[in-house]
């Protein structure tokens, strides 16, 4: 036997795969992976090509779950299932979904190298097939989870997002081996998408605008106006007005005599682009008309991405169920049974600094003639100094102060100089009072509800962010003759009487009703025709950054 040298000890060690922890010679990419995540580091992120993978513990148990055979080549050559899921993370641009977050970038490299030695006929190496297999679950795994339930958590936000973020219902690594399986990796993927007719339809739309944005030329810079432009008048923003209802399809040609002139012609156009986009279609240029054509396809497709992201936030339990669902950025509240639209009608919704909050809680009963039992903070700020300055004022406003225990106190006993105030102030049942003639009830930690106002002509402005954070409703006697209709004994002559009276009435609804209380700048509806609604609360930047983040 001859001598065991040095060289021939090198021989066998480096072939038995023990130098610098990782074997020199493996002859399968499941070997390759399979060194790749039993050498890891436990407890620690894989990373392939430096790049850390999201989820390890995912990948550890869908690998260890098929002896670690690779996923997405067969016999050193990439599978259709591969290509899919590359289509696929490319199309999630049109959920609004950035697809260098699943690492399109590499795995495109990785294709490129693989797709030119096929050119060349060179076999491909095993260990990049296993880096491309590890970045290809890993990017499965992330998509499945963002299209669930969204990529940004809502309670990250600056403002405010009070609807409890669905949970995790699917099995992700289940998902992967079933659309594996079947060859089909869209259709499982497509089965996380929110249970909403209007997700699908916007996708559309997204995939609409990114068609226009690529032939769009149009310089967008932004529109400004000192004040509305009417019929008849000439102003310098007028030939941009023409370019851009042009390009939306408004108007026909932006050819015309006096360019700068708004006439007739552009009068209707501008009038149909108010329409399509939920404004009062007045035919004057105001604010809200400027700011709609500012908006170019790139823009609305970041618009309609951030509402799709709060689609997927929502829990997808009310389908086929009777709900209310108030859009605080449309101004409208819906009344849904079995996804039919039963009654719809415009709102008020909080002001800029008394925002309507975003919560979902149970309608259990209706006050009518209700008392309005005025907020401290408003009995502070706004009642008590207008007292000190009219003594006659609660009588004016029809007013009464009261214990705490509900018994009326006669304001000339009060001091109202003083800093104590032990009481509470409430408006009166009748016509002037704040809350209308009926208010609807949700009991919530909020202190919003929906009711009616004596102010009946601030439904037709365009503008209803006027309230102090409660619904104002247009409608309310139909609105309370629907939730009334299963007693028959509910006339609408009996609930006129009810909203009449000099004390409250409260009527126990026979079943609570979900309200859901949202913020929607972006929607498509069944048709597909897409409705976009100025971000009145300034929320959607905030979102967007981190949406793209």
């Amino acid at each position: 036997m001859g001598k065991f040298t040095f060289f021939t000890f090198l021989i066998v060690f480096t072939s038995l795969g023990f130098a610098s922890g990782k074997p020199f010679f493996v002859n399968s990419t499941s070997e390759q992976l399979r060194t790749i995540l039993e050498q890891d580091n436990p407890g620690e992120k894989i990373t392939v090509r430096e790049i850390p993978l999201q989820n390890t513990e995912q990948i550890y148990v869908f690998y260890d779950g098929r002896n670690y055979d690779e996923s997405w080549s067969e016999n050193g050559i990439l599978t259709e299932q591969a290509y899919e899921l590359r289509f696929e993370i490319k199309q999630a641009k049109f959920d609004g979904l950035n697809p260098s977050d699943y690492h399109i970038g590499l795995i495109d490299a990785f294709f490129k190298t693989f797709e030119a030695n096929k050119k060349a006929g060179k076999a491909n190496d095993f260990m990049e097939l296993a880096d491309l297999d590890l970045l290809l679950t890993d990017a499965f795994f992330k998509l499945a989870a963002h299209l669930e339930r969204g990529k940004v958590d809502p309670s990250q936000l600056d403002s405010k997002w009070g609807i409890s973020r669905k949970p995790q219902k699917a099995d992700y690594i289940n998902l992967l081996n079933k659309g594996l399986q079947e060859k089909a990796i869209r259709r499982n993927l497509e089965q996380l998408y929110p249970d909403f007719t209007i997700y699908r339809k916007g996708r559309e739309v997204i995939r609409a605008l990114d068609e226009l944005a690529k032939k769009d030329s149009l310089d967008w810079k932004p529109i400004k106006i000192d004040k509305s432009i009417k019929v008849g008048e000439v102003n310098n923003a007028i030939p941009q007005i023409r370019q851009r209802l042009q390009f939306w399809g408004h108007l026909k040609s932006a050819e015309v005599g006096d360019a700068r002139l708004y006439d007739s012609t552009l009068f209707f156009a501008v009038k149909s682009f108010q329409e399509e986009n939920g404004m009062e279609p007045d035919g004057a240029i105001g604010k809200n008309t400027v700011a709609g054509l500012n908006a170019s396809p790139s823009f609305l497709m970041d618009k309609a991405s951030i509402n799709l992201e709060r689609l997927r936030w929502l829990p997808d339990t009310v389908r086929d169920a009777e709900f209310i669902l108030v859009n605080i950025a449309n101004y409208q509240l819906d009344y849904i049974n079995k996804l039919d639209t039963v009654f719809s009608s415009k709102v008020i919704v909080g002001k800029r600094y008394h925002e309507s909050p975003i919560f979902s809680a149970q309608m259990s009963y209706i006050v009518f003639s209700p008392y309005w039992n005025i907020p401290t903070s408003i009995a502070k700020n706004e009642i008590i100094p207008a007292i000190r300055k009219n003594p006659n004022y609660l009588n004016q406003k029809n007013m009464e102060v009261v214990t705490g225990s509900g018994k009326v106190v006669d304001p000339s006993t009060i001091n109202w100089s003083s800093r104590s105030f032990p009481y509470m102030i409430r408006q009166k049942p009748g016509g002037s009072n704040s809350l209308g003639l009926v208010k609807f009830m949700f009991p919530n930690s909020h202190s919003v509800y929906i009711h009616d106002t004596p102010s009946k002509s601030l439904f037709e402005k365009e503008d209803r962010a006027l309230s102090h954070g409660c619904i104002r409703l247009q409608n309310p006697v139909k609105f309370a003759q629907i939730l009334l209709k299963d007693d028959p004994s509910w006339t609408l002559e009996k609930i006129d009487q009810a909203m009449h009276q000099e004390k409250e009435q409260i009527v126990n609804l026979p079943r609570k009703i979900p309200v859901i209380l949202v913020y929607l700048t972006f929607w498509a509806d069944s048709k597909g025709k897409p409705h976009f609604r100025q971000d009145i609360y300034g929320r959607d930047a905030d979102l967007l950054m981190k949406l793209k983040n």
